[in-house]
């Protein structure tokens, strides 16, 4: 048994959070929200990212704020961390995070730590060096969803319990006897319902179904794309070049020089009658350069001709030779700058390479697509990952659309925008938009109700909160509960968890389907008291007996209010008003 459920005299254990960006937010009203009567005290430095809102609603919910330059002992000892149960570091650095944690077990060495990290080999390395512990990636985590996006298929969530592998597929390209249960449908006006009550399937159902060895549905859109984006246009891979080489004024002082030559050439050929196109290019290409004999006897207009063709290629040849010199230069320095001179059709246009950004990158690159990668900052996590990958990378503002163009944006797929910035975000989607109307564009934003209202005003395809995405399953890991996997739906999070019945608790000899509601909890298996084996079709007259193991998809409030009835005593359940 966990620290929080031994503690049954003790309706207040004592949560602290640490971090800086959007996810100490979101998952400190995660916790504040959850049910569960809690201390919570959140640990913050001075001053936030930007996307981090106002402090003040957590404080009217009763949650302890504290400011601290460092994360120290001392730090720790103000907070109250002595006697704590459980302690979330999410700041945006990994090492940040490592060394708060050696400074928390020096103060509470009986304490449940769950830890952000990036870096998989130092994931790896801190599950090992501390006891109770859990160590979450919200850029692993959030990661598939936008890839899924971007391909227009199903985030490839999938987890084991049980020695049976189950994951996320639209129901058409599963059998119907793998099906385990419908997550999500869609009415075709774009409003979803989660865990929906019984009804006429549909093909573009999302379901929960036994995996099996069909290749997965975000493979093959994988594979499409990438033959799609092998197709090359070497004429506008030329015509780009031309366009970055070439300055404009340059370029119309070449082109009126070059129009004096034809003029003057063919006037002189003219008066002089000189006869055959041989010997017109002949006469011609010698004045110009300066060859030709003072002719004395010519008529005036000859005369002038003449003088004009000279002055015109004596102008010529520097000129060409500027542009040549010009052009070498710029297309240089457009290649070091990482410009694309090349143009890609059916590509993937990836803005941000921070944690999630990088994260993307390796798995769009897995599937073997091909990426074009922006960034403002040349020295990001992802740049060299990029590098490594043989992935183009544009330095510059993607909110810019000279940017965006530089990057083949007419001509690409999908664009996925997961900078930290909202506001380059959503001007980066609306310039693809003008760009072409048909490009998928999935976009990262913090506030989950401005994504909503963000893809409805504006047809964004997708529009996602990573901290939204990742804060249930960190809200969980700090809470002990036995949730399996956390699944990502439109700008849901259903959590598959195993909920035990405590003797006594309100499910204690109550049938099992009232433990199931329509659009928040669905119960998928029951494993009976001293049994090992799971019932994956259980009847719902069954009736629950203490020990009795159920396993279900749920909401988070479906499954706070579950935990309530499988954990406390029957009059108090009835008490608090289900």
């Amino acid at each position: 048994m966990s620290r929080l459920r031994e503690r049954a005299g003790d309706a207040r254990p004592h949560l602290v959070v640490c971090g800086s960006d959007a996810l100490v937010y979101t998952l400190a009203e995660e916790l504040a929200r959850s049910g569960h009567r809690v201390r919570l005290t959140l640990i913050t430095p001075p001053e936030l990212k930007p996307l981090v809102p106002d402090l003040g609603a957590l404080r009217a919910r009763g949650v302890r704020v504290i400011t601290a330059t460092r994360l120290d002992e001392q730090t720790f000892r103000d907070a109250g961390l002595a006697g704590a149960d459980a302690l979330a570091l999410v700041m945006p650095d990994d090492m940040v995070n490592l060394h708060a944690a050696l400074c928390a077990r020096a103060v509470e060495g009986d304490l449940r730590l769950v830890i952000r990290m990036f870096t998989t080999n130092l994931a790896y390395g801190v599950r090992r060096l501390f006891a109770d512990c859990a160590v979450l990636s919200d850029a692993a985590m959030a990661a598939p969803a936008f890839v899924a996006a971007a391909l227009g298929e199903v985030a490839p969530t999938h987890f084991r319990y049980a020695a049976r592998t189950l994951n996320v597929s639209k129901r058409a390209d599963v059998p119907a006897d793998a099906i385990v249960t419908t997550l999500a449908t869609s009415d075709g006006n774009g409003k979803t319902t989660v865990l929906p009550p019984a009804g006429e399937p549909q093909p573009a159902d999302l379901v929960l179904a036994e995996a099996g060895r069909r290749p997965a549905a975000q493979t093959v859109a994988a594979r499409r794309l990438a033959r799609a984006g092998r197709r090359r246009r070497p004429w506008l891979s030329v015509g780009r070049a031309i366009r970055v080489g070439l300055s404009r004024k340059l370029g119309i002082a070449v082109l009126v020089a070059l129009g004096l030559t034809v003029v003057s050439g063919a006037l002189l050929t003219h008066f002089t009658g000189v006869q055959g196109f041989w010997r017109s290019i002949y006469v011609t290409l010698l004045t110009m350069v300066g060859s030709s004999d003072v002719e004395a006897d010519n008529a005036p207009r000859a005369q002038a001709a003449q003088l004009v063709l000279t002055l015109a290629g004596v102008a010529l040849l520097p000129l060409v030779t500027a542009a040549v010199v010009d052009g070498v230069v710029k297309t240089r320095l457009a290649l070091d700058r990482g410009e694309i001179l090349k143009v890609y059709t059916g590509h993937i246009v990836l803005v941000g390479l921070g944690n999630v950004g990088t994260r993307v990158l390796r798995q769009l690159t897995d599937l073997g697509l091909d990426v074009v990668a922006i960034d403002r900052n040349p020295e990001a996590r992802g740049v060299k990952v990029a590098e490594d990958l043989g992935v183009p990378v544009i330095v510059g503002d993607a909110a810019q659309e000279e940017t965006l163009r530089s990057a083949s944006i007419a001509n690409c797929q999908a664009l996925v925008v997961v900078s930290t910035d909202d506001a380059v975000n959503l001007q980066a989607a609306l310039h693809a938009r003008q760009a072409r109307d048909g490009i998928r564009v999935v976009l990262r934003l913090f506030d989950d109700d401005f994504a909503r209202r963000v893809q409805d005003a504006f047809n964004i395809d997708i529009s996602r909160s990573v901290s939204r995405l990742c804060a249930p399953a960190f809200a969980a890991a700090m809470l002990e509960r036995e949730v399996l996997a956390t699944i990502p739906v439109e700008r849901h999070a259903l959590l598959v968890a195993a909920v035990r019945v405590t003797p006594g608790s309100a499910l204690d000899g109550a049938p099992l389907e009232s433990a199931d509601r329509p659009e928040s909890v669905r119960v998928i298996g029951l494993t009976t008291a001293g049994a090992e084996w799971v019932d994956w079709s259980p009847d719902g007259r069954r009736v629950l007996a203490p020990d009795d193991e159920i396993v279900v998809v749920a909401r988070r409030a479906g499954l706070r209010v579950l935990l309530d009835q499988a954990a406390r005593p029957i009059e108090s359940s009835d008490a608090g008003g289900q």
